[in-house]
Formats: C-alpha cells, sequence, structure tokens
C-alpha cells in the first residue's frame, strides 16, 4: 500500500492507505479527527471544510494521492493553534452568538468562515455582506442569521 505523508494540524503525518480514498476518510478513520464532518461526500454541503495551505477545501472531494508531503492540512481541531490560544476568535465568536443547534455543520462553517475573512483581507477589504453569500455551508438547523453575525464579530477580532 501506498504510504502518503503531509502536514495535519501542524504535526507531520504518514498513512499507509491506497491513492484513491479521500482524505476525509483518511482523516476520520485513519488518523482519528473527527472535526470534519461527512456531510454529502460531494463537495455539496461542505460539513468537511477543513484549510489546506490556509484556504478553504473540502476533504471530501480530494484524494489522498492529490495531497503533498509539504501540504499544510488545518481542521478545527488544529484552528486555534494558527493563533496561539485556547479557542480562535472565530470559535469565540460562535458561542459569544449562541450560533449551534445540532452543531453538526460547525467546524466547516468556521472552518469557512475564517478562510474567507483571510481571502477578503488578501484582496485588501474587510468581509461584505457579499463575501457572506459566496459562503455556502449547509445548516440543516437554519441559523444562517446567527451564522452571520458571528462571522462579522469574530473577523473584528482576528
Amino acid at each position: 500500500m501506498p504510504k502518503h505523508k503531509f502536514v495535519l494540524n501542524g504535526k507531520s503525518v504518514s498513512v499507509d492507505v491506497d491513492d484513491d480514498v479521500r482524505l476525509l476518510w483518511v482523516l476520520r478513520d485513519l488518523l482519528k479527527v473527527t472535526g470534519p464532518k461527512y456531510g454529502c461526500g460531494l463537495d455539496v454541503c461542505k460539513a468537511c471544510t477543513s484549510h489546506i495551505n490556509g484556504k478553504a477545501f473540502n476533504p471530501c472531494s480530494v484524494r489522498v494521492k492529490d495531497i503533498k508531503p509539504t501540504d499544510h492540512i488545518t481542521t478545527i481541531e488544529g484552528l486555534p493553534a494558527t493563533v496561539g490560544k485556547d479557542l480562535h476568535p472565530m470559535q469565540e465568536a460562535w458561542l459569544e452568538m449562541d450560533v449551534p443547534q445540532c452543531g453538526y455543520c460547525q467546524p466547516g462553517q468556521i472552518m469557512a468562515a475564517v478562510a474567507k475573512v483571510k481571502q477578503a483581507r488578501r484582496e485588501g477589504h474587510e468581509i461584505r455582506e457579499s463575501d457572506l453569500d459566496e459562503i455556502r455551508n449547509i445548516c440543516r438547523c437554519g441559523t444562517y442569521h446567527r451564522i452571520r453575525d458571528a462571522i462579522a464579530a469574530g473577523a473584528k477580532h482576528m
């Protein structure tokens, strides 16, 4: 079986797994990182949203063979370490705004929000309503208004 290496939440990891296995299953089943959730497996619901080299992506749609040894994968479990705190400012905003209901989609929502704020800043502006409209993570509980409020609040402290 092929050996695949990459950096996960700041630590080098290595897994022996077939090339065509989706990264989500490598994370969840082999590496026991369960923050990214399985929702659709088709890159539609975005419950598994994580970061690859600082940008949002959905590991359910990426084969492990497409991940390079130098790629940095960050999941919700590793997000606080990116700011050296117990919680990332976006996670703190989520709690302050009482966003979650069932909570299933929240790791993906938070990871998408952080990536979108960083993207907006790279483009030279703060997060705007139009940026929030581009976040397509599905929340079956319908907490979208609280999610948008939390993103705006979290962005102020990032």
